[in-house]
């Protein structure tokens, strides 16, 4: 079974402990064990999740945990993979990858900690930051409008689009383990509080406003497009837009969608065509 590590380094009532024990529970639910699922991160206090969870975890650069998942994703379409990370990391330094790999649908489950803020390095704003908000930064408020990652991945071709709130953990389970069991690129937008550097998302905030989207047509991209847009009084949670198109690996039809690349079994006679070029 999948088990929450004791020591974290984590401010004590950070959103991220919640979600991690989601994760845990979603992960046991679904009879997954250990080398059924890899998590892939960036930087930043969510991307250090492999580290409290005991979960086979690749550690990488700041905005760059998609490519690494991108190359676990291509060679092996049976393991499960997790990309996890902040809105810093993701939606910032990594919003090209987040983008691209969008319309490329590679086959794997983002789990985005949103909670408006930079917390590692200390509160300033980030790319979902309010206007606002005001950091040591941006003494004044943040002046620049406040990216919205949904209408992005639906516009950028994302198959699964979705997003819960860390209060309200037994929807973020059911998130998860629905982004599981879809078959293209499933993003969730998880509302994480930062207790330490973010006085104005807290957790009472969000659950006055936070609420379950109901009579939606997740197969109705205006529809989704139009409730991601909701942001205020009121703030939907759920499965906005699921749509189930061809991934990344179908493209390519000399890569059979249930072979692990590494155990193909090569024989050397096939290189000679390729040898004979450099004589």
């Amino acid at each position: 079974m999948f088990k929450e590590r004791e020591t974290t380094s984590w401010c004590p009532g950070c959103g991220n402990f919640p979600l991690r024990k989601a994760l845990k529970d979603s992960l046991n639910e679904m009879d997954l064990n250990y080398e059924d699922v890899v998590m892939f991160t960036g930087i930043g206090q969510a991307a250090k999740m492999p580290h409290f969870l005991k979960i086979n975890g690749y550690n990488g650069l700041h905005g760059r945990a998609i490519p690494p998942a991108v190359g676990m994703r291509i060679a092996n379409p049976n393991i499960e993979v997790i990309v996890e990370s902040g809105d810093g990391c993701s939606y910032g330094e990594g919003g090209n990858h987040f983008v691209h790999n969008m319309r490329r649908n590679l086959d794997i489950v983002h789990l985005v900690h949103n909670n408006q803020i930079y917390g590692l390095t200390k509160g300033q704003a980030s790319p979902t930051s309010g206007t606002d908000i005001k950091t040591e930064v941006q003494p004044e408020g943040v002046t620049a409008q406040p990216l919205n990652p949904l209408r992005i991945a639906l516009s950028s071709g994302a198959t699964f689009v979705a997003r819960s709130f860390v209060g309200d953990r037994e929807h973020l389970s059911k998130m998860i383990k629905k982004a599981s069991n879809h078959r293209g690129y499933a993003l969730i937008d998880v509302l994480q509080p930062c207790v330490s550097f973010n006085k104005i998302n807290t957790y009472k905030w969000y659950s006055d406003r936070v609420a379950r989207l109901e009579n939606h047509d997740k197969t109705d991209i205006d529809s989704a497009f139009h409730e991601a847009g909701k942001w205020g009084d009121e703030i939907p949670i759920g499965v906005f837009y699921q749509k189930e198109r061809d991934v990344f690996r179908d493209h390519f039809p000399w890569l059979d969608n249930q072979e692990v690349i590494s155990e193909r079994k090569i024989d050397p006679s096939d290189m000679d065509d390729l040898l004979r070029d450099f004589e």
